[in-house]
């Protein structure tokens, strides 16, 4: 097969491929606004959405092909707002200072000279055993 044919044949192989996974549409997940910080006094809190809020029909729904609803991002968006550890920094984040030059040059000079500190021989799983 002369060259010019076997581009051409890539190309449409390429092509198919891509109507055969379509990208998934990501435009019905909510942004992370829905989670919402309250403030009692001087403590803040994250508090997670309402699931119901987010409840949205299936896409895949046909008469015949009865799926459940789902609430796009909940289990996400809760998982997060239980994990922050200050509240408050996600309604006045701190500015980011950047990194030190002195730390990076040092970092990258331990690395030049091979002399990094290896990781330990251990798993999420057996760290804290005895």
């Amino acid at each position: 097969m002369p060259v010019p044919y076997r581009i051409l044949t890539l190309g449409l192989c390429l092509a198919l491929t891509a109507c055969v996974f379509p990208r998934k549409d990501f435009s019905s997940v909510p942004d992370p606004s829905v989670i919402q910080v309250t403030r009692t006094g001087s403590v803040y809190q994250a508090v997670p959405p309402e699931c119901r809020t987010l409840q949205q029909p299936s896409q895949l729904n046909k008469a015949d092909d009865l799926r459940m609803s789902i609430a796009f991002g909940c289990a996400t968006y809760t998982n997060l707002a239980e994990q922050v550890a200050n509240p408050q920094d996600l309604v006045t984040p701190k500015a980011y200072r950047g990194q030190s030059a002195d730390t990076a040059e040092a970092a990258v000079t331990r690395y030049r000279n091979n002399e990094v500190t290896p990781l330990r021989e251990t798993t999420s799983t057996d760290a804290g055993a005895d």
